[in-house]
């Protein structure tokens, strides 16, 4: 169900009400004070009445304590509301983008959605706490100074009715050209991160390459863009105050001139024209916060319909109403039956029409060369991706069957790419099973291979692993994250080249450790043909299609492309 952002308001309905209440309240206040300084000029100093001078003066103390403290109060409303809808609305949207399969996100990209959990969401926050205190106080002060003027006096008030509509018109245009604008800056800002991004992750393969000119010069040219986006839409804003301040000067000017020929008439006293010149700056200060209320609202606009794009994005791998948690049929790991696989606006099929199944407890190799779909067939098998046609079953039961959490908690799946996260050794291993004690841990370290290197080199399972495992090696990540899914006790285990960084006879040590294991059933996609020797079946891709299927040696005895990645790699005739 798509979640809507306004949904996240509730809640802090009364903050949302008393915070508009308040500054309401401390307008009321505001407007006050012309009235006491026209008394004050009128009746105290033009009559030499110090008494009444200084009551209206203590009034307008009395008056500014009162809108300090109504200001204060509203602030605090105002604060706890857009703090509550942005965490409520940061805790939902994490949610909805985890829920997002890996295909959505591919489509979505990254950059975009950390911009729409960060910046995108802080502007939003902003734009509401801003609009919680500004957007009833200003247009009240506003129509409220232009109300009391009239009540001042009812000739020179109608050069307000001349005002209002004017500035209005000009607030509306530029809000309307703005919103936009933004829109696009927060595009062109999401071009940016995804470059810096890209460039920062791959630092090392840019200075192999000698490449840091040309992507210096590529993000020149993106921050650029970000910058003419910027500048154009920071222009039309720019033209709020400029424009208001000349309206409203303007109105000053005919205000005093038509005020002193009806104060030479007799007509007005000095103090009301006083009066009337307050209300007219109150209108221009307030017409400046409401400007840049309108600046914050635009940008807290055009973010909020960007994370709202992301709310409305519905996951395209979701539970089936009936979806079970248990397989049909224990004898068999995995089964593929016509299964193809295209990504979206990926062009070619990366898997075309696979069939072949494995039963429990076996060992399985896949190899082929790159671009094979290796990789792609097994992230088919815990649903990361759903095959495009044909099926993918596991226990005997169609993937798009099971609940994704029971499906995924009976698989283990390394990448070839190790991915720590920041703490301890600990509690890397942990994400296999939160609830496993030392010994598990450590047995699953030495089935692993990785006992000896945590124990003797890096301090025990207390150590610290840097964000991404930066003070590891390859080599070290590899054999964390294997005994990581190995704490799982998974009846499937998927090793996705991720043995690459090992030496030969650490490889051999773990093959045989796992080996070992009865019951469980291993995966093992590797570009290594010595490394899937010892399987029981290795299953040969071309193209994203099965070439063959079969052992090392009948492979080795019939099979031209399983030849020719053996040859390449011992050398020698077969």
């Amino acid at each position: 169900m798509q979640q809507r952002l306004a949904s996240f308001i509730r809640g802090y309905r009364k903050e949302a009400v008393l915070a508009p209440l308040f500054k309401l309240f401390e307008a009321l206040l505001e407007l006050a004070v012309p009235l006491a300084v026209a008394s004050l000029i009128d009746d105290g100093i033009a009559r030499g009445d110090m008494h009444h001078v200084l009551m209206m003066a203590l009034l307008m103390v009395v008056l500014a304590m009162l809108g300090l403290a109504a200001s204060v109060t509203a602030q605090y409303f105002a604060a706890r509301a857009a703090t509550g809808f942005a965490e409520k609305m940061k805790s939902a949207l994490y949610r909805h983008i985890v829920s997002l399969s890996a295909s959505d996100r591919d489509r979505i990209g990254n950059p975009a959605l950390i911009t729409r959990l960060t910046n995108d969401s802080n502007l939003v926050q902003n734009g509401i706490n801003m609009f919680l205190r500004l957007f009833m106080r200003s247009p009240f002060v506003v129509f409220g100074a232009a109300v009391m003027a009239f009540t001042v006096d009812s000739h020179l008030a109608a050069v307000f009715a001349l005002v209002i509509p004017v500035l209005s018109i000009v607030v509306f245009l530029i809000m309307r050209y703005t919103v936009p604008m933004y829109r696009r800056v927060q595009g062109a800002l999401d071009k940016v991160l995804s470059r810096t991004r890209e460039n920062l992750s791959g630092v090392r393969v840019l200075r192999a390459f000698g490449k840091e000119g040309s992507e210096e010069e590529a993000f020149g040219s993106d921050l650029a863009r970000l910058q003419e986006l910027q500048l154009s839409s920071g222009r039309i804003s720019a033209l709020m105050n400029p424009l208001t301040y000349v309206i409203i000067n303007l109105a000053v000017v005919v205000l005093m001139d038509y005020g002193h020929r009806r104060y030479g008439l007799g007509l007005i006293e000095t103090g009301a024209i006083v009066a009337l010149v307050n209300y007219m700056s109150q209108i221009l200060a307030e017409l400046i916060k409401l400007a840049n209320l309108i600046i914050t609202i635009s940008r807290a606009i055009a973010s909020g319909r960007r994370i709202q794009a992301i709310f409305d994005t519905e996951p395209s791998m979701v539970d089936a109403p009936d979806a079970a948690e248990e397989g049909t049929d224990p004898d068999e790991a995995v089964r593929f039956e016509d299964a193809s696989l295209t990504y979206r606006s990926g062009g070619e099929p990366s898997l075309s029409h696979i069939s072949f199944s494995i039963r429990r407890g076996e060992r399985i190799g896949i190899i082929g060369g790159t671009g094979s779909g290796k990789t792609s067939l097994a992230s088919l098998i815990p649903r990361f991706y759903d095959a495009s046609s044909g099926t993918v079953s596991v226990d005997g039961l169609d993937v798009r069957r099971w609940k994704m959490e029971a499906l995924r908690r009976r698989i283990g799946y390394v990448q070839q790419k190790a991915v720590l996260f920041k703490g301890t050794i600990r509690d890397n291993i942990l994400w296999g099973d939160r609830n496993a004690d030392d010994d598990a841990v450590c047995a699953a370290l030495k089935a692993a291979e990785a006992y000896d290197f945590v124990m003797e080199r890096k301090g025990g399972l207390d150590s610290m692993v840097e964000e991404g495992g930066k003070n590891l090696s390859g080599g070290q990540r590899q054999r964390l994250s294997i005994a990581r899914a190995l704490l799982r006790r998974p009846s499937i285990l998927i090793l996705d080249d991720s043995s690459s960084a090992l030496d030969y006879a650490t490889e051999a040590r773990l093959r045989h450790n796992l080996g070992a294991m009865a019951g469980m059933t291993v995966i093992t996609v590797s570009q290594r043909a010595g490394s899937l020797m010892t399987m029981d079946r290795i299953i040969v891709l071309d193209g994203g299609k099965t070439v063959d299927i079969g052992s090392h040696e009948e492979l080795l005895a019939r099979c031209p492309l399983y030849q020719e990645i053996y040859q390449s790699q011992f050398g020698g005739a077969v």
